[in-house]
């Protein structure tokens, strides 16, 4: 069984899709977290951001069984990450790696932007889990401020508007729901309500 999650950042994907590959018994890929894993191992390496061809060989040896979202969650990870998401031949061995992992038994859930229509065109079951730019900016302070970090919600908010922007106006695979997707919204649910209503979609189908 493939399970495809995609939706904006802070919108609850994330720990949506993790629950349900415990609930189902399948593996779980972030897979936002590949692209940071390949910015990691770039930047360790001394290879430069602006070469395509070095990030790519870097890339496609990236190991998706071994990803730490704590050690890869540091700023100038994410910051490399963004510049090497938008070159192709990164993307393509990415998706590659990402479809491999999928379709390894007993199948997988994989959360990110373009996995409905992109990575696993073809899942069993496809979800677009969203929530107001307001409630995950919410969400994203109360998570920061949890770990000890103190958080401006009006940058956040601001960041995710403009995030959301970049993500659906982008040429190579924008963030939009499959045509076939079930979409959730999670604005006024909490996680448990959301995975109920999420395990009920899979169950049904």
């Amino acid at each position: 069984m493939i399970i495809a999650i995609d939706g904006p950042a802070a919108s609850g994907k994330g720990t949506l899709a993790r629950r349900l590959a415990s609930h189902f018994s399948l593996r779980h890929l972030d897979t936002g977290l590949t692209y940071r894993a390949a910015a990691a191992a770039i930047l360790k390496q001394g290879v430069s951001l602006e070469d395509e061809a070095a990030a790519t060989d870097v890339a496609s040896k990236v190991d998706f069984a071994a990803l730490d979202r704590a050690a890869l969650s540091l700023h100038e990870i994410g910051e490399a990450a963004s510049k090497i998401a938008v070159m192709p031949s990164v993307r393509r061995v990415l998706v590659e790696g990402q479809r491999r992992f999928a379709k390894t038994s007993p199948g997988a859930v994989l959360d990110g932007r373009d996995i409905g229509t992109i990575v696993c065109p073809d899942a069993d079951v496809k979800l677009y889990v969203t929530a107001s730019p307001q409630v995950r900016a919410r969400r994203r302070t109360d998570e920061l401020n949890s770990s000890g970090i103190t958080a401006d919600r009006d940058a956040i908010h601001a960041d995710l508007v403009r995030r959301d922007e970049r993500d659906s106006t982008r040429s190579d695979s924008p963030l939009r729901p499959a045509d076939d997707a079930h979409l959730l919204d999670t604005s006024k649910m909490d996680i448990e309500t959301a995975v109920r209503k999420a395990v009920g979609i899979v169950d049904s189908l």
